[in-house]
C-alpha cells in the first residue's frame, strides 16, 4: 500500500481484510514518507513500513501489486517506480493531474506488461452493479453528489475531487462522445471550486446534470436516469436501486400511484465496494486480465474533468469572479 492517509489506511484494512479471507493473499507492507504514519498503520494491519517504494521493492522483491493513493501529482512517479520494479498497480482517482501524464501511464503499462487499474470506487457500488443490466438508451441523467467541508483534497476542485466518480458512472453508462460542455462553480471556503453546476449533452442526444458540492450541509448521493419507457433511482450511499416501468404487461412489481407504472427494487450484493473493488484487481494480477477500470477509461473521465474545470474558469472570468469572490 503506497501512501497511507484517511484512504489509503483503507486500502490497508481491506487488503489486510483479504488476507485473512485467503491464503492466495498477504499484506507485505505499507509506504509512506510519514514514517510515523506508516508505522502505526503497519503496527495496527500487521505488516512492515517503509519510508520510499525503493525501500519496499528492495526488500520485498516479491511483491506483485499494490495501490497508489499519494497526492494526485505524485501518481506518475510512484506508478513508474512500482511498474519498473514489476509490480501491478490500482491508481487513485483522479488517474493523474493532466493527460499528458495519463498518456504516460498507459504507454508505460503497454510497454512493461503491467496491469492498472484506476480507482473509481463507485464501478463496484452494489447498486451501480445492479443497474448496469437494465440499461437500455438512456436519455437523461440528473445528479447529485452533495458532502459537508472537511479540509480533506482542496488541492483540487470538486470537479476533480467528488464529481469525476459521476462522470466515470455516467460516460460508462451512456458509450457516447460528449458534444458539449456546460459549467458553472464557485469557490466557498477554499481557493478552489467547491460547489459546480454541470451540463454534458452526448453525441447520442443524452444529457446529463451534475451538482457536486463539498459546502453541503447533509451528505448525498444520488444518481437518476430516464431511458423509454423508463425511470431508474440510484442510491450510491442506500446502495439501492428503484426502476418504475410504463406499461410493464406482466412485469413483476408492486404498482405505483398510476396502475399503469411498475415499480421494482432491484436485488443488490451487500459487500463494501472497496473490498470488490481490491478483489477485482487482485483477481486481474492473478489472471493477468484487463481490470474493471482501465486506464484508458481513467483517462476518459480526466479528460471531461479537466474540460469542466476550463469551462467553469473560463465562465468565472466572463463575469469577473476574482472580484466578486474578493
Amino acid at each position: 500500500m503506497i501512501g497511507v492517509g484517511a484512504f489509503g489506511r483503507n486500502h490497508a484494512r481491506v487488503y489486510h481484510q483479504l488476507a485473512k479471507e485467503s491464503a492466495s493473499v498477504r499484506l507485505v507492507g505499507v509506504v509512506d514518507p510519514d514514517t510515523a504514519r506508516a508505522d502505526a498503520v503497519a503496527r495496527e494491519f500487521g505488516c512492515r513500513s517503509f519510508g520510499s517504494i525503493q525501500q519496499l521493492t528492495t526488500t520485498h522483491s516479491e511483491v506483485q501489486a499494490a495501490s497508489v493513493a499519494v497526492p494526485t501529482i505524485h501518481h506518475l512517479s510512484a506508478a513508474q517506480q512500482l511498474m519498473e520494479a514489476g509490480v501491478d498497480v490500482l491508481i487513485e482517482k483522479p488517474v493523474a493531474t493532466s493527460l499528458v501524464e495519463a498518456d504516460e501511464l498507459i504507454r508505460m503499462a503497454e510497454r512493461l506488461g503491467r496491469i492498472v487499474q484506476v480507482g473509481h470506487l463507485e464501478r463496484f457500488n452494489p447498486a451501480v452493479r445492479a443497474a448496469v443490466p437494465v440499461i437500455t438508451h438512456p436519455m437523461f441523467f440528473e445528479v447529485h453528489r452533495l458532502s459537508v467541508f472537511t479540509p480533506r483534497s482542496l488541492d483540487v476542485d470538486v470537479v476533480l475531487d467528488l464529481m469525476i466518480h459521476d462522470l466515470d458512472i455516467v460516460l460508462s453508462f451512456v458509450n457516447s462522445p460528449v458534444k458539449e460542455v456546460r459549467a458553472v462553480g464557485l469557490p466557498i471556503l477554499s481557493p478552489k471550486v467547491d460547489i459546480a453546476n454541470v451540463r454534458l449533452e452526448f453525441e447520442s442526444g443524452c444529457v446529463a446534470n451534475f451538482t457536486a458540492s463539498r459546502v453541503s450541509t447533509e451528505r448525498v448521493r444520488k444518481l437518476r436516469f430516464f431511458q423509454p419507457r423508463q425511470y431508474v433511482s440510484l442510491d450510491y450511499g442506500r446502495q439501492d436501486v428503484l426502476v418504475f416501468t410504463v406499461g410493464a404487461d406482466g412485469a413483476s412489481g408492486a404498482p405505483s400511484v398510476n396502475p399503469q407504472i411498475q415499480m421494482a427494487k432491484l436485488p443488490t450484493t451487500n459487500e463494501e465496494p472497496l473490498h470488490a473493488e481490491l478483489k477485482s484487481f487482485l483477481e486481474s494480477v492473478k489472471r493477468r486480465s484487463p481490470p474493471t477500470v482501465r486506464l484508458e477509461d481513467g483517462r476518459h473521465a480526466l479528460a471531461v474533468a479537466l474540460e469542466i474545470v476550463a469551462t467553469i474558469r473560463a465562465h468565472g472570468k466572463k463575469i469577473d469572479l476574482d472580484r466578486l469572490h474578493a
